[in-house]
C-alpha cells in the first residue's frame, strides 16, 4: 500500500514538473515576444508589430477578413479575436503586421489592451495564423491574363501595395473592365472605412496606373454584394432588437 502511495506521488510530481516546464517555456515565449503598436491615417485602426513573421509567405502578401466574412473561418487567430473582442469589425495580416479595425463606437482605451493580450499568447504559442491550403494570390499571372491585365497586376504588387502596407493596409486586384477601362480594387485593413481611401485610390492608385498603362481609364472600389447583405440585415436585426427592448 505504502509503495502504491509512493508511486503516486511519484507521478504527480513528474506531471507537476511537466507543467512547470511548459508554463515556463510558455512565458520564456512571451517575454521575448515585444509587440509595439503603430496609428493609421484610419482612426479606427491600429498596426501591431510583433517583431516576427507572422503571415507565412505562402499565403501571398496579405490575408483580410471581416466580422461576416467566410474568409475568417480560415484563420485560428482571425476566428480567436472576433470571438473575444465584439468591437473589432476587420482583422487584416500582412508579413510581419497585424491590423485590427474597429467600430466607430467603441475606444481603443479598452480594445487595445485586450488586443494585445489575445495576440501574445496566441503567437507566443507559434499557433499556424492560417489553417487552410494557401490561395492565388490576386496579383498573380494567370494563362487568360493580356499584357494591359500583367501590367496593371505588377505595378499593384511592386509599387502600390508596399506603400499601402506601410500604412497598415492593403489593395486587392478583383477586375478590369476593358470595355470601361475601369480596374476594379478591393481595399483592406486600415484603408477600408479610412477617411482618405477615396483620396488613396483616385489621387495615388489611379493616377499611377493611368500614367503607366494607357487603357486604364479610371478606378473603382469593389464591394462585395454578398456580405454588404449581410451586414445590413444583422443591423436591421440589431436595430429592432433594440426598439423592442425600448431602447431609443
Amino acid at each position: 500500500f505504502l509503495y502504491e502511495i509512493l508511486q503516486n506521488c511519484k507521478m504527480f510530481l513528474g506531471r507537476l514538473k511537466t507543467a512547470e516546464t511548459k508554463a515556463f517555456s510558455h512565458f520564456k515565449s512571451l517575454r521575448s515576444l515585444f509587440i509595439q503598436t503603430e496609428e493609421t491615417p484610419n482612426p479606427n485602426s491600429i498596426k501591431f508589430h510583433p517583431g516576427i513573421t507572422v503571415l507565412p509567405e505562402k499565403y501571398g502578401s496579405g490575408f483580410y477578413c471581416t466580422r461576416n466574412d467566410k474568409e475568417r473561418n480560415r484563420s485560428p487567430l482571425a476566428k480567436k479575436i472576433f470571438s473575444e473582442i465584439d468591437e473589432i469589425q476587420g482583422v487584416f495580416m500582412g508579413r510581419d503586421f497585424i491590423t485590427l479595425t474597429k467600430d466607430s463606437d467603441s475606444s481603443w482605451n479598452i480594445i487595445q489592451p485586450i488586443s494585445l493580450g489575445i495576440l501574445m499568447d496566441f503567437l507566443a504559442e507559434k499557433k499556424p495564423v492560417i489553417t487552410e491550403a494557401p490561395k492565388p494570390s490576386d496579383t498573380a499571372i494567370s494563362d487568360d491574363d493580356d499584357e494591359v491585365v500583367m501590367m496593371i497586376k505588377e505595378l499593384i504588387e511592386e509599387r502600390i501595395r508596399p506603400s499601402v502596407q506601410d500604412d497598415g493596409g492593403d489593395i486587392f486586384y478583383k477586375g478590369f473592365d476593358r470595355d470601361t477601362g475601369i480596374v476594379k480594387l478591393q481595399l483592406a485593413g486600415s484603408c477600408k472605412g479610412c477617411p482618405s481611401s477615396s483620396v488613396t485610390l483616385k489621387q495615388g492608385v489611379e493616377s499611377m496606373l493611368m500614367h503607366y498603362v494607357s487603357e486604364v481609364q479610371g478606378v473603382e472600389e469593389f464591394v462585395d454584394d454578398e456580405l454588404e447583405n449581410v451586414n445590413k440585415k444583422e443591423i436591421s436585426e440589431l436595430e429592432e432588437r433594440l426598439r423592442r427592448a425600448g431602447v431609443p
